[in-house]
């Protein structure tokens, strides 16, 4: 049985947001926290989405009166799946636990 790679991405609301830097670090440090210590395996980053003008790499991230939407990537390994959907619907279930009422999607599975 293969090992996987799961990425999911998540999306989180940061109120009383007063820069685009500040709500990147509180929705980072949020995730961090809810998802210690039952899942703290899972590695957190930054999302990034390309420009549809240039395709440079932006980050996923706005900011408007205080409010802020950041998108976080939350990637996993998961050992000794029957296939990449089971190694899904586990990585799901495990964050989901963790995470809830965030809403998540299955952004890329990679075979280890």
């Amino acid at each position: 049985m293969p090992d996987y790679a799961v990425i999911l991405e998540s999306a989180w609301i940061i109120k009383d947001a007063k820069t685009l830097d500040d709500a990147i670090g509180i929705a980072i440090a949020e995730a961090g926290k809810r998802l210690n210590p039952s899942a703290k395996y899972v590695e957190i980053e930054l999302g990034q989405l390309a420009c549809p003008f240039c395709e440079e790499e932006l980050n996923s991230a706005l900011v408007v009166a205080n409010t802020a939407l950041v998108g976080l990537l939350l990637e996993m390994k998961v050992f000794r799946a029957e296939s990449p959907e089971h190694a899904t619907r586990i990585a799901k279930s495990v964050v989901g636990r963790a995470l809830r009422d965030i809403p998540l999607k299955v952004q890329e599975v990679q075979e280890l």
